[in-house]
């Protein structure tokens, strides 16, 4: 398949055009050879991804943490050089999306991580960048805190951290993948949700988290992540009958 034709198609579906206030410099970002047999999917746009796409002779990268942030990088040195250098030396495009990955209602971080805890009655929230990228939504049956984080931890393979009364039993739940924060957990506290799934809880949203009478389950950054980027690879595999390898890196963050 022609790059230009493939990127074409992500950048259709995933709607780029709506996320132009994105910091993130969505789509195509480094340009390799012509056409595509073989794409390889991860989190974060590094190295050790570079390397495992030469080696498995890939032709494009596909990630939800790109290199080109803003008007960054502005100067081609250190590890910046190193990436590109393994990308250019083995021709391999990288094709990088971001927020409308968090957002999309099919393929998205969010709609993903909804299906796998079987959350009903979705709408969107969480406004970030003039772009609702989370959503919220009712669970089939009341559940502690704990027991729906073991269905992420199972689903995915992390370990994810409560912040919840034992005997607080969830309703309705709001997701935004990755680093919400407080303005994630402001946002389900105004729309009468019992807890926020997100991806980092931190110091400073203990207090609100408080406050605000909320449950929090943070399943780490990486791993809320995941889903978005297995999900697209899935659908260019079956679409195009294109090869596709899913490269697993954590972080434990």
């Amino acid at each position: 398949m022609q790059l230009n034709e493939l990127t074409g198609f992500l950048n259709r579906t995933l709607e780029l055009d709506a996320f132009a206030s994105d910091h993130s410099n969505n789509g195509l970002q480094v340009e390799g050879r012509p056409e595509v047999r073989k794409v390889i999917a991860g989190v974060d746009a590094s190295l050790a991804l570079f390397e495992a796409a030469a080696d498995a002779d890939a032709d494009l990268v596909l990630v939800h943490h790109g290199l080109s942030w803003g008007a960054e990088p502005r100067r081609f040195t250190g590890i910046t050089a190193r990436r590109l250098e393994t990308l250019f030396r083995k021709g391999i495009s990288l094709y990088a999306v971001h927020l409308p990955l968090d957002a999309h209602a099919l393929y998205g971080n969010n709609a993903r991580l909804a299906a796998l805890g079987r959350v009903t009655d979705l709408r969107r929230c969480c406004r970030y960048d003039g772009v609702d990228i989370g959503f919220r939504g009712n669970l089939p049956t009341p559940v502690s805190a704990t027991d729906f984080a073991a269905v992420y931890e199972q689903a995915l393979s992390c370990r994810a951290r409560v912040f919840a009364p034992s005997d607080r039993l969830l309703r309705s739940v709001s997701i935004v993948s990755g680093g919400g924060g407080n303005d994630a957990l402001q946002d389900a506290a105004n729309n009468g949700c019992d807890a926020l799934l997100t991806g980092e809880f931190t110091h400073t949203m203990y207090h609100a988290a408080r406050e605000l009478d909320l449950a929090v389950i943070a399943l780490g950054h990486y791993a809320s992540e995941t889903v978005g980027v297995r999900a697209l690879l899935r659908l260019l595999e079956e679409k195009f009958q294109l090869k596709t390898e899913w490269i697993d890196l954590p972080t434990g963050l």
